[in-house]
């Protein structure tokens, strides 16, 4: 199958199944999972699905066919390989199990930008698999422009396919392969829907930076005057939630491109984190949760149907998926112009970062290739002390090309756009996590609307001894203190000592990207920390 056409690959399939449903809405969808999926509906009309042994991604299950396109472009220390032959075989092997099968068949698009678009079908035997991803990608007809000439993809989802190590090349059961060549993806043996949205952002971040597109794991709303703004993050440092602001509309959750003419959305709806959710800190996301439509992963449901969102029984990678539509303000064609500020957000629970920090350039570059953010004691089994991760691009897992490749399309952004690059910390203040205290989220919301409206361009600031960005010194609404994270601890040798810790965290994982990188992209930090 070294020439591929969708159109046939996607027309045997469906001739193999028992039955095709295609692009069901979500009413059918809904009756479908009830009926036969397990599902169940909230009190509030909600899809509430559990997805089993795995709760989150399998990075390490991710594969990509290593042939002629890939060979040199793809960070291989990243990703697993395929060789062309073992893809066709695992391909043969899926569409012989769903042979027989129930399918539902999804018709949808990636790219609100026309130019830069992804006509995306997707074959699964799960309706609520099927409602998951018409949630989270573009509907054809529902105010996005539409290319007549996208680019085919199809994904085919078989969660209950058992991969054979042997036969397939694979590392266990589980796999989730693509192929960039032909643009097709095989996911087997896990009902994490996730695989199946970052499927498509792999396949996007693999082929934008040809087309002079820098792809980015990302929120971004609009400003009064429509530029826009980026929120870089890994999960629980707040993208969601800050991007989410009635009076600056959304662009888009979590996927976009940014192309010499400004921002798109890739996708058409939201994934969002929904522990410990609550109707007061975010309003938009909780209302979504209580819309007919919107799928509940892995959220346990109290004996009145009612979702326990502190219950984290499960996971807490509970999550939310739901289109944009439900949200009250969003950026009209999910597009905005050339980014005006750009957000990284981090919750440091070391204790040690300023919540607001002002980057230049090269430190912007240097801080999203590293991607920092910390888990807390508790979250997972065996962490008791704040462990740091980092995460290149902010999208280690599903970024194919090597980090250095997004990071100077970012540094050529940043310089042609004049945007103004924060650090933004959602984490710790007085000491570390367990001893001090979260910043609470109407600091970290005036601080960002400070950083958004250009009061801060021209504020006082001081440089930061050991990370060398400038740090504001006055910000209106917020206590002073809070500025300088070494004074809100009672013991500051100690804070002196868990500063250069973390100094040597980020410098150890930079090592990564060799020499030139790092003279390139850290200098402040490097130099300070000698």
């Amino acid at each position: 199958m070294s020439d591929l056409d969708h159109n046939t690959l996607r027309r045997a399939i469906a001739e193999a199944a028992l039955s095709l449903s295609a692009n069901a809405i979500a009413p059918q969808l809904v009756a479908d999972a009830l009926a036969y999926g397990g599902a169940k509906l909230t009190t509030h009309g909600a899809l509430s699905v559990e997805t089993g042994a795995f709760t989150g991604r399998s990075p390490k299950d991710k594969f990509v066919v290593r042939d002629g396109l890939t060979e040199e472009k793809v960070w291989w220390d990243n990703s697993g390989a395929l060789t062309p032959a073992q893809f066709d075989l695992l391909l043969s092997d899926i569409k012989a199990h769903l042979a027989g099968q129930d399918l539902y068949q999804q018709d949808l698009l990636a790219g609100a930008d026309p130019r830069h678009q992804y006509g995306v079908t997707v074959l699964t035997p799960s309706a609520w698999h099927a409602l998951f991803i018409r949630n989270l990608l573009i509907r054809p007809g529902e105010g996005i422009a539409t290319s007549d000439a996208a680019t085919p993809v199809t994904i085919i989802h078989a969660p209950l396919f058992t991969a054979d190590p042997a036969r397939h090349g694979t590392r266990t059961e589980t796999v989730i392969a693509l192929d960039m060549s032909r643009n097709v993806v095989l996911i087997g043996g896990t009902s994490y829907a996730g695989e199946i949205k970052k499927s498509v952002f792999s396949l996007f971040n693999f082929h934008a930076p040809a087309d002079d597109v820098l792809p980015m794991h990302c929120s971004a709303n609009l400003g009064p005057d429509g530029e826009a703004a980026l929120f870089f993050g890994l999960s629980g440092t707040g993208k969601t939630t800050l991007s989410n602001d009635p009076a600056r509309p959304l662009i888009g959750d979590d996927e976009h491109g940014w192309s010499k003419d400004g921002v798109f959305n890739l996708e058409g709806g939201c994934y969002a984190k929904t522990v410990k959710l609550s109707a007061s800190a975010e309003p938009e996301i909780f209302t979504a949760t209580r819309t007919f439509g919107t799928v509940l992963e892995n959220v346990v449901l109290d004996a009145n149907s009612v979702p326990a969102f502190d219950d984290v029984s499960l996971t807490e990678n509970t999550r939310a998926a739901y289109p944009l539509d439900v949200l009250p303000s969003l950026a009209p064609g999910s597009v905005g112009g050339t980014p005006k500020t750009v957000v990284f957000l981090t919750a440091d629970a070391f204790g040690v970062l300023p919540p607001l920090a002002k980057l230049t350039p090269e430190q912007a570059v240097y801080h999203f290739l590293s991607g920092y953010t910390a888990k807390v004691a508790g979250t997972e089994r065996g962490v008791t002390e704040p462990q740091a991760t980092f995460s290149a691009c902010f999208g280690a897992p599903f970024m194919p090309l090597h980090p250095t490749v997004y990071g100077d399309m970012l540094a050529e952004r940043l310089r042609s756009s004049g945007a103004q690059a924060w650090l933004l910390n959602t984490g710790w203040i007085g000491g570390a996590y367990g001893v001090g205290k979260r910043i609470d989220i109407a600091s970290t919301r005036r601080l960002l609307t400070a950083a958004l409206d250009g009061t801060l361009d021209t504020a006082p600031t001081r440089v930061d001894p050991l990370f060398g960005f400038a740090v504001p010194t006055d910000v209106a609404g917020v206590d002073p203190r809070l500025l300088d994270p070494r004074q809100c601890w009672a013991d500051t040798d100690a804070y002196d000592v868990q500063a250069l810790k973390l100094v040597d965290l980020f410098r150890n994982n930079f090592k990564k990207f060799g020499p030139d990188a790092d003279a390139e992209a850290g200098p402040q930090l490097l130099q300070a920390a000698e």
